[in-house]
């Protein structure tokens, strides 16, 4: 069995912590087993391990996640990174294609596709044994999970299911009424999980691409249609099958629903009164928020602004912040994370960007370049080295490095590093880095061979 991992999103429903380049997913809310936080990813490929299941675990998203998955996630797992966002369709046909041509994956094997952030149990994922036993039965083409609905929702499809766990039609978010007839005739809720044959898949892909090979998939991404999944190839299907799933299953992709799962009430430095109500407050600012008799209420604070919401209005912040033209204040890498401190312009047109960074204990950042940034880099705390052009030397607290454009660099942390970045430039974009090949050990004059990647 393989599982494929859908993550996509563009943050907008729990602003301010979440963004383009950090999605609901990612967002490390959610009590763990140890007491700790974690996020909804971390959650899911917990809760696959849990489950028993030995497969192995794609995830298919845009450039913009990858470090957050990276800094999440095992480095066992593979990411297939879309070259363009183009809905579920194309995104499962460039996983599948990986799986067939990168990890020679046995045609007649099941993969199950699903959406990286449910709010599940573990029985959610045992589930997972049953759909790839029916796959392999044979008899249906695609093979869905099913929700036993707990009310008549408008808000969700419904399959409706015949004889022996076949599927005999669809009903896409009807009114309650229709709902309500539904659930009475045995209709699930449609939970968005897909198992098949990477055969049948690979199948229909051919209607598409001339080869099956992962670079050419890549290469042609944009000759796939821009269709859900469910519109391309379930709807299309000759036989479907579906297998019920009764446990809990939940959307939290809103301030109203995550809180209804956090087990604090706070989470960060925060001061609550006692007559606060069903009050919810995050704070990842490092200034305290004091919160006073306040009932029904989601306080938000990050570094891209600050949501103050009655919680059942917060279900519609979307529209009121889809306008709000700013760059991602913080951003997790795989190495550690970045908040933006201030971002300036000056009279000259000249632009600056001060960010307190952490490189985690281990790790390292990419050896890179900026064509336009000229930065200076200060040590807070922590130890580490420094390589620039190929010459390495030591970091340790109060060190002061000045770093010019086309200046290739990178550093790694002995211990966990505090750096205060200072980066000025006529135009402060993230998009002006090129990374290289390096190895520490090895220690080459300009890094392993030089190439980019």
């Amino acid at each position: 069995m393989n599982i494929v991992l859908l993550s996509g999103g563009s943050g907008k429903r729990l602003w301010p912590l979440s963004n383009e380049i950090r999605s609901k997913q990612f967002l490390k809310l959610l009590s763990d087993e140890d007491g700790g936080h974690e996020s909804m990813v971390q959650r899911v490929y917990r809760q696959i391990a849990k489950a028993g299941i030995n497969a192995d675990i794609v995830v298919a998203t845009s450039a913009t996640q990858v470090e957050s998955i990276r800094g999440q996630l095992p480095d066992d797992v593979d990411i297939v990174v879309e070259p363009e966002r183009r809905n579920t369709f194309p995104a499962i046909v460039l996983a599948a294609s990986y799986l067939e041509s990168r990890k020679k994956m046995d045609p007649e094997e099941t993969v199950i596709v699903l959406p990286v952030d449910p709010y599940v149990d573990v029985e959610y994922f045992e589930t997972f044994k049953t759909m790839d036993a029916r796959v392999q039965q044979g008899g249906a083409d695609i093979v869905l999970m099913g929700i036993t609905p707990s009310y008549p929702s408008e808000k969700y499809g419904y399959i409706i299911p015949g004889e022996g766990g076949r599927v005999t039609g669809f009903k896409e978010k009807p009114d309650e009424a229709t709902a309500r007839e539904l659930i009475g005739r045995g209709a699930l809720w449609n939970a968005g999980v897909f198992a098949f044959s990477l055969k049948y898949l690979m199948g229909i892909a051919d209607k598409y691409v001339q080869s099956r090979e992962f670079s050419d998939v890549i290469a042609h991404y944009a000759d796939l249609k821009k269709d859900s999944f469910d519109y391309e190839v379930v709807e299309k299907a000759d036989a479907l099958a579906v297998v019920p799933y009764s446990g809990a299953w939940k959307d939290i992709g809103t301030w109203n629903t995550l809180t209804e799962e956090m087990k604090e009430e706070s989470i960060g430095d925060v001061i609550m009164g006692e007559a606060c109500v069903n009050t919810h407050v995050i704070n990842e600012l490092s200034i305290p928020v004091v919160v006073l008799g306040t009932q029904d209420l989601v306080v938000a604070a990050g570094q891209d602004g600050i949501l103050v919401s009655d919680k059942h209005k917060s279900s519609y912040i979307k529209p009121h912040v889809e306008n709000i033209d700013k760059r991602p204040m913080y951003e997790e890498r795989r190495w550690g994370e970045y908040k933006v401190y201030d971002y300036s312009q000056y009279a000259d047109g000249t632009k600056s960007l001060t960010k307190h960074v952490t490189i985690n204990a281990g790790c390292a950042q990419d050896y890179h370049v900026h064509k336009y940034k000229d930065e200076v880099i200060t040590v807070a705390n922590g130890q580490g080295e420094l390589v620039v052009d190929g010459c390495l030397m030591k970091l340790s607290r109060g060190d002061t490095i000045s770093i010019r454009r086309k200046q290739k660099h990178a550093i790694r942390a002995f211990e966990d590093l505090q750096l205060i970045s200072v980066q000025i430039s006529e135009d402060n974009t993230e998009g002006d880095t090129e990374v290289f090949d390096w190895s520490w050990s090895a220690r080459a004059a300009e890094g392993s061979d030089g190439k980019s990647q």
